[in-house]
């Protein structure tokens, strides 16, 4: 197979990766508003606007005063992360883990279909509670369904074993920005304090989500 050849330039623009890597994430602090974080959680939060592209979502996020130093520790003790959608398990980035941690989605596995009949639920959220003997100090990370955050936060009231953080940004219109309420209010409604980021309203999806990871996973940028 012959090797292809490149084509000619035809548009200025920037096509060294490192240089737009460092000027895209020098822009994001220049333009987003990040002093209402706390200070451990700036790389955080960059990493998550870059993931989106959303200078404005700094405005929205919502970050516990713990969660970097919870997520940090528990990953470089090994723990799993667990996340909601193929997507998000997908985005993380292998390299960045501190100790080749698990990324496990369950979405896929055999039991959750008549689950999710049983219950009258999405599969997304069925899927959650197959998370709870791997749940105890892992990383849970929900970046499409609210009805996965609800339920994990139905399972936490319930007794289940307390993650180490919890990464809950799950998009959409219906339920998503009522499920990540829900999540900044679990504390003081049920004394169940996890640390958490989420990201007010609507937004949320996969891309923030492993964004969110990789940062978590790696200090540095």
């Amino acid at each position: 197979m012959t090797a292809p050849s490149r084509p000619r330039r035809h548009y200025a623009y920037v096509d060294d990766g490192p240089a737009i890597y460092a000027d895209s994430f020098a822009t994001i602090r220049r333009e987003a508003r990040l002093d209402h974080l706390p200070a451990n959680a700036e790389r955080l939060a960059v990493r998550m606007i870059h993931g989106t592209g959303q200078v404005d979502l700094a405005d929205d996020l919502v970050v516990h005063p713990d969660l970097v130093p919870a997520a940090r520790s528990a990953l470089r003790a090994g723990a799993p992360i667990l996340c909601d959608a193929t997507m998000v398990a997908t985005g993380v980035t292998a390299n960045r883990l501190p100790c080749d941690n698990e990324v496990l989605c369950l979405l896929g596995d055999e039991r959750v279909p008549a689950l999710a009949r049983e219950w009258g639920t999405t599969r997304t959220a069925a899927a959650v509670s197959l998370w709870e003997p791997l749940l105890d100090g892992a990383v849970v990370a929900v970046g499409n369904a609210p009805t996965a955050l609800f339920h994990l936060l139905e399972m936490l009231i319930d007794g289940a074993p307390r993650p180490a953080a919890i990464v809950g940004c799950p998009v959409g219109f219906v339920g998503a920005a009522e499920s990540k309420q829900a999540l900044t209010e679990f504390a003081g409604r049920h004394g169940i304090d996890v640390p958490y980021v989420t990201a007010r309203g609507r937004r949320g999806g996969s891309a923030m989500t492993s964004s969110a990871l990789n940062a978590l996973a790696k200090e540095e940028e």
